[in-house]
């Protein structure tokens, strides 16, 4: 488990994380998301020892990361894919890691093995391209096989292969009972990833919840009702609390409500006696639920005003 308690972080008049806490827990791919400059580097680092916090604390199973003696048997990041010095080998590099945190050298066999790197393992790490140095990354985070896995964009500038074999490995660590924090700007990804969420603003905490929670709080996620009784059916809708909207495309009139759960209406209509023609569940993407739940923490953002092609 990855406790984060009161986390807050100044970087002197600037406030990058400000009093952040949540839990990750294990058996599950947690992700961490939040626009730009949101804080999510910051705070990874904080957990991992890397920057102080000005206040509160990180716990990796319950210490700190200074406390730990052998840091890789507990915790496994992957926070920069190359930092690795261009001239080692990918076998060396390990074997230097294992050696720091008295590791067995036949980890090294079995982790390269593992992200599918032994047939490069004596190439240098310099010629390697982005998705072999993301392996690279994993199996030096897998090295002393730990509990808790950190990992920072992992799927950054990969080919689709390289893109779903993370996916699939990120999802078989979890399923051994293993803790996986993952930060990723890629949505699309995530939502096909990660069954919780940690999703922060301005360097505080705007959701903690599962994927599918967090998608069901956005107002694009709704029910297209089309029936030649809707304003029956809007007034009924209405009473009971529904937020209701009549739209018009070119398959006629229908009203769109504010709710996943399509069954209730239905039941309504039914017991009113009001003919449906169309009962449709449209389910917001993750990318709209972030866009709107977001979108008041941005602090970075884009504009065409005043630009030329």
């Amino acid at each position: 488990m990855i406790e984060a308690i009161g986390l807050t972080k100044r970087y002197g008049r600037t406030l990058a994380v400000d009093d952040l806490s949540f839990v990750v827990e294990p058996g599950k791919v947690t992700g961490f998301l939040g626009p730009n400059g949101a804080g999510k580097s910051t705070t990874m680092r904080m957990i991992l020892g890397l920057d102080r916090p000005s206040s509160g604390r990180a716990l990796l199973g319950g210490r700190r990361y200074r406390d730990l003696k052998h840091p890789l048997r507990t915790v496994g990041t992957l926070l920069d894919a190359k930092w690795i010095h261009p001239h080692r080998s990918a076998r060396s590099h390990l074997k230097w890691l294992a050696r720091s945190n008295d590791l067995p050298m036949d980890r090294v066999g079995q982790v390269l093995d593992a992200v599918g790197l032994s047939e490069v393992a004596s190439h240098r790490v310099g010629g390697f391209s982005l998705g072999m140095s993301q392996r690279l990354g994993i199996a030096a985070a897998l090295l002393g096989d730990p509990e808790l896995l950190m990992f920072d964009e992992p799927v950054n500038g990969l080919d689709p292969e390289g893109i779903l074999w993370i996916r699939k490995f990120m999802k078989k660590l979890a399923t051994q009972g293993r803790t996986v924090f993952v930060s990723s700007h890629m949505l699309s990804e995530m939502a096909l990833t990660a069954e919780n969420l940690v999703v922060i603003g301005k360097g505080r905490l705007i959701a903690q919840c599962t994927t599918s929670e967090f998608i069901r709080q956005s107002a694009h996620a709704s029910v297209l009702v089309r029936s030649p009784q809707l304003a029956e059916l809007h007034g009924k809708l209405e009473a009971e609390g529904y937020t209701v909207k009549s739209e018009e495309d070119s398959d006629g009139r229908s009203l769109r409500i504010t709710t996943l759960d399509s069954a209730p209406i239905g039941e309504l209509a039914a017991k009113s006696g009001i003919v449906l023609h169309q009962l449709t569940t449209q389910r917001a993407s993750l990318e709209e639920a972030f866009m709107e739940l977001t979108r008041d923490t941005v602090t970075f953002s884009g504009s065409t005003k005043g630009t030329q092609a």
